[in-house]
């Protein structure tokens, strides 16, 4: 009698055991798909350094700013005196980043102006569809120091991409028929999301 009623006290207490066993494998399981879970859910949902305080169309996946999708305007500006204002307007349905700054061109230059450091924005310049971005160009010294002065008559703005690399596409915005006097002084601002901000370099 004393083995079988050892046999009975032992028969729950595995069940028991059982149980218990099964209950943590279960919650083993489900940590490990949580924890996986939240890896792979990580991500501000932006590209880059693309900015997160402005969404700029939607919730869309910005492209950067180029080719067929935006419109390049340029024209001289009375104040400041000497500057040129670089207008680009995102024609495109999604929203597009303006990355770094415009690599401009003149007439027949191998080389392009250095950029104004001073300028660089604090993020990158999102334009959603029908918005606009803006640069300075610093075209000739005021005080007349620059040197190699010339007249040129065409224009070529280069844009970059999100490693700061120039892309190869570039815009041919017109200059004014009489063309712009320009000498080795010239220099570009950051791409900025106000025209007040470049015109304030």
């Amino acid at each position: 009698m004393s083995s079988v009623r050892d046999t009975r006290t032992r028969l729950p207490t595995a069940a028991a055991a059982v149980v218990i066993a099964v209950l943590s494998l279960a919650a083993c399981g489900d940590g490990s798909a949580s924890g996986k879970y939240a890896k792979s859910g990580v991500g501000s949902g932006y590209d880059g350094d693309a900015p997160t305080g402005h969404s700029g169309g939607g919730g869309n996946k910005a492209v950067v700013c180029g080719g067929s999708g935006i419109k390049t305007v340029a024209a001289p500006v009375n104040r400041p005196v000497n500057h040129m204002l670089l207008t680009v307007t995102n024609t495109g349905s999604a929203p597009c980043d303006l990355y770094g700054y415009p690599a401009v061109r003149f007439g027949k230059a191998q080389s392009v102006p250095p950029v104004n450091e001073d300028s660089k924005p604090r993020v990158v310049v999102r334009l959603a569809p029908g918005e606009s971005g803006y640069a300075a160009v610093n075209l000739s010294a005021t005080d007349g120091s620059g040197t190699n002065g010339r007249t040129v008559k065409s224009l070529a703005v280069t844009f970059q991409d999100r490693a700061g690399e120039d892309t190869s596409w570039a815009a041919h915005p017109p200059l004014p028929a009489k063309g712009l006097y320009v000498d080795d002084s010239l220099s570009v601002t950051y791409w900025q999301q106000s025209m007040d901000n470049a015109l304030s370099w």
